[in-house]
């Protein structure tokens, strides 16, 4: 049966999340910034229009921030990481195929059927996850994927479109791709649209109509993939299963410039703990570790550095992933530097089967029921329920800068959101109701 494909595209993702909890907050501007509140990574409407732009450090807009009232908010990933499931899980319940493209996107494959309209279908699964989790998204629809992703940006920004629009035998096709910008089109990266610059291609429509000998020779066979995509001829399969990744980083800027190695011991197996519990999530393995370092650019004494171990073999085992950070570490370390960053990058990721080393002396160990039940137990009560006893519980001077951070609404006990019945006092008619979806 033929197909056509739905981009499920969460608005305005990170401030939707920040608004569930606080409805009052709906229809004034709202930002959420990014690691150490450094950076304005997810705006509401009406903060787009008061022209703060996407990706502006922080500090720039602070006096027109504060002018027109806006309310800021630390990131909250464990909040948008549960809120990101629940919406995925709702598309799993009207879809067989579904693949979760990023946090807060993900494809659909319906099925091309004349008795059935798309659009109502559409609007509906907009409503069921509007009531199920509480998230509002749109949805584009096109023959291929890259079509849905333009698809998508008109559902979400037309207002007349109600967060659902169809391109599929859409007679006006080349009109919108020739006032979409050959850059913004999915696939083309910055250096592939100065080509297509110098070529004279400046629009989505320019690229579809573009020679495909020097497309694909210019552009490889990816630039042909995404003409091909553009002419309705779908050439990106949707991925029902995650793909295996090559390479998985973990890594975060302090919250203030560290000194002591160890601080720097403590932050490290931190974030291989996180990235190992990553990796049993996926089935997979790591058989390379690299840990780097870096301090400030612009600081008088600047340092930045790696080291690289191979393991005897592909593991996902914390306590082994942590023996080969601190070895790395060791040599990575030079005292009298402030250091800034550090990071860890786990790479020679296999699932299944592994190659062992032949003459390795120092097989690795299986500590799998161990690994299962650290994962349940910080699954069920939070990540760092159960942590290793090299790292302390509070005054960790390299945690992020999160000064303006809500609450874990859905993820611990703690934090979850106290209601109190308005009754039938008069007086409290006019408050804003706090709907909860745990």
């Amino acid at each position: 049966m033929k197909k056509v494909f739905a981009l499920v595209d969460c608005n305005n993702f990170y401030v939707s999340c920040e608004r569930l909890f606080r409805p009052e907050l709906n229809g004034r501007p709202v930002v959420v910034l990014s690691n150490n509140d450094g950076c304005i990574v997810s705006r509401s409407n009406e903060a787009k229009a008061l022209g703060i732009p996407m990706g502006a450090p922080f500090f720039q807009f602070k006096s027109l921030i504060a002018r027109h009232a806006v309310h800021v908010f630390s990131s909250n990933y464990a909040l948008y990481g549960d809120l990101s499931c629940r919406v995925m899980d709702v598309l799993r319940q009207m879809e067989v195929d579904v693949e979760v493209y990023s946090i807060d996107e993900a494809f659909l494959s319906l099925p091309v059927n004349t008795v059935w309209d798309r659009g109502k279908y559409a609007a509906a699964l907009r409503e069921r996850v509007r009531k199920y989790v509480g998230i509002p998204v749109s949805i584009g629809i096109a023959a291929t994927k890259t079509l849905a992703k333009i698809a998508g940006r008109i559902a979400k920004t037309d207002n007349q479109a109600g967060g659902v629009f169809d391109l599929v035998d859409n007679g006006r096709i080349d009109g919108i791709l020739g006032q979409i910008e050959a850059k913004d089109v999915w696939g083309v990266g910055r250096r592939s649209a100065e080509k297509l610059h110098r070529r004279g291609i400046y629009t989505a429509l320019d690229l579809k109509r573009a020679d495909e000998a020097w497309v694909r020779k210019t552009l490889t066979v990816t630039g042909a993939r995404t003409t091909m995509e553009l002419n309705g001829i779908p050439c990106i399969a949707l991925q029902n299963a995650p793909v295996c990744p090559k390479s998985l980083v973990t890594s975060r800027s302090f919250g203030q410039p560290v000194t002591d190695l160890e601080d720097l011991r403590e932050a490290l197996i931190t974030y291989v703990s996180i990235a190992a519990e990553k990796l049993r999530k996926q089935g997979a393995e790591a058989g390379t570790v690299n840990v780097f370092l870096t301090t400030g650019p612009f600081d008088p004494q600047y340092y930045s550095n790696n080291q690289t171990m191979t393991l005897p073999g592909p593991t996902s085992s914390t306590p082994e992933l942590i023996t080969a950070v601190l070895h790395c570490l060791k040599a990575l370390y030079r005292p009298g530097y402030r250091y800034r960053k550090a990071g860890i990058l786990l790479a020679g990721i296999v699932r299944g089967y592994k190659q062992r080393e032949l003459f390795s002396l120092s097989p690795v160990k299986e500590d799998k029921a161990l690994m299962a039940g650290l994962d349940r137990i910080n699954g069920k009560w939070g990540r760092h329920t159960i942590q290793y006893g090299m790292t302390k519980a509070s005054n960790k001077p390299w945690s992020m800068q999160q000064s303006r951070k809500s609450p874990a609404y859905t993820t611990k006990w703690k934090e979850l959101p106290l209601v109190q019945s308005m009754g039938s006092n008069p007086a409290k008619k006019n408050d804003a109701e706090l709907h909860l979806y745990l």
